[in-house]
């Protein structure tokens, strides 16, 4: 797999998804991912980097976010809440070895309606594994502080949010947000690859911008679109390398790498 900050862009919104290693649950206690929300929480004040919306699984997290400070402190906070997460499970538990797969994947969301519908596949993650039968029963996510329910430490910077949906305040956004939810949850609620197996999802437009801004990194790529979407395409053999190889620690060498996963 490519690695992550070879794909950095400025000024655009990421999902990203990491998975623990071996996709074995080890955020399946509850105060190992309050610590995962609390390094979240210490990562943005120290990297400035706006985080849209969360949700932290037993084996896997998802984050959307993007650089406020138009840099590339991106990969810096996920190597600083991966490896403190990790070294204080490992603490805890006396235990040894790796805590996460050493990639994680990052794709490009174009704000407006697509990054909307990323918005929900966040929030009804824990509602599609059958554990919770709406996102205000899982405490461990953004539906909370995206709703205003949440006052402490809240990390969602739902000024930011509003923006990058094209919602004129947060007032609205809390409405809208709670209207695009209960809408969703009458429908089906299937995994998309989309939005954890492609370089960038959005319009053709955005498609063709990312494509261009990426540079011979973006060439030979393939392009599909799906329910009013366009996703730029991994490559297969980046695919293929997933599954059979064990994946080491994260490190300075290895945190910033793309992964597969849901």
């Amino acid at each position: 797999m490519p690695r992550a900050n070879r794909y950095f862009m400025p000024g655009y919104v990421w999902h990203i998804t990491h998975r623990c290693h071996k996709q074995e649950f080890l955020l399946k206690f509850a105060q190992t991912r309050q610590r995962y929300i609390h390094w979240l929480y210490q990562a943005r004040k120290r990297f400035g980097v706006e985080i849209l919306n969360y949700a932290i699984t037993s084996n896997h997290i998802h984050l959307v976010v993007r650089d406020g400070r138009g840099g590339n402190n991106i990969p810096a906070m996920i190597q600083l809440v991966a490896g403190r997460t990790g070294q204080e499970y490992n603490a805890r538990k006396n235990r040894k070895g790796a805590f996460w797969e050493d990639r994680y994947h990052a794709t490009a969301i174009e704000t407006g309606k697509h990054l909307q519908r990323c918005l929900l596949y966040v929030d009804l993650n824990m509602v599609r594994a059958g554990v919770v039968n709406h996102p205000e029963d899982w405490a461990h996510g953004g539906y909370h502080e995206i709703q205003g329910n949440r006052r402490r430490n809240t990390i969602v910077d739902q000024n930011a949010l509003a923006d990058a949906l094209e919602l004129s305040s947060v007032e609205a956004l809390r409405t809208a947000h709670g209207g695009w939810i209960e809408e969703a949850l009458q429908g089906p609620h299937k995994r998309e690859e989309a939005w954890s197996q492609s370089v960038a999802v959005g319009s053709a437009e955005f498609i063709l911008r990312t494509q261009a801004a990426l540079g011979l990194r973006g060439r030979n790529r393939d392009t599909a679109e799906s329910d009013d979407a366009y996703m730029l395409r991994e490559t297969e053999e980046n695919y293929g390398l997933v599954f059979g190889v064990e994946n080491g620690a994260i490190g300075p060498k290895n945190a910033h790498f793309w992964d597969v996963f849901c």
